[in-house]
């Protein structure tokens, strides 16, 4: 009985912590975007970074749509990432 106990109480210890971490979505401003070829740069930058799992990168738009697990990002990770490579980014008001 005691191990069924103690398997249950695992097993709700795992789902609270997965409960726990967040996909989630922002929007970077890169207003330095100058070419055709930026958008590339900055895609293969962010999705460096722990954590992320999604990057669309708009050229037109000057932004980058990033999806990620918060628990392991957040967004000064990802202005960082875009910094280093050479494409100072903001949070973009959404």
């Amino acid at each position: 009985m005691s191990k069924s106990i103690a398997i249950v109480a695992a097993t709700l210890l795992f789902a609270a912590g997965s409960a726990c971490a967040a996909t989630r979505q922002v929007t970077l401003s890169v207003p330095t975007m100058h070419c055709d070829t930026c958008p590339v740069t900055i895609r293969i930058a962010l999705k460096k970074v722990p954590g992320v799992s999604g990057v669309v990168v708009s050229y037109a738009r000057r932004n980058a749509k990033v999806t990620f697990d918060d628990t392991k990002a957040d967004v000064a990770a990802l202005t960082k990432a875009t910094d280093a490579a050479g494409y100072p980014s903001f949070l973009a008001d959404e």
